[in-house]
């Protein structure tokens, strides 16, 4: 799957798919994100707090 980066603010954007998501389970309202590089690639992961973060 190709995608464009797009201007937002001082900065650039990247628009994920529904699809996308939906499959690493993610609430965009509520979970936070994690991105690491590794020889050249960007991946993304969604933040599992533990348990005493969430009490």
């Amino acid at each position: 799957m190709e995608r464009k980066l797009f201007r937002a603010g001082n900065g650039w954007s990247l628009f994920l798919p529904k699809v996308i998501i939906e499959l690493l389970k993610i609430d965009p309202e509520k979970d936070t994100i994690e991105m690491q590089i590794e020889n050249d690639i960007l991946k993304i992961k969604k933040v599992i707090k533990e348990k005493e973060d969430i009490e």
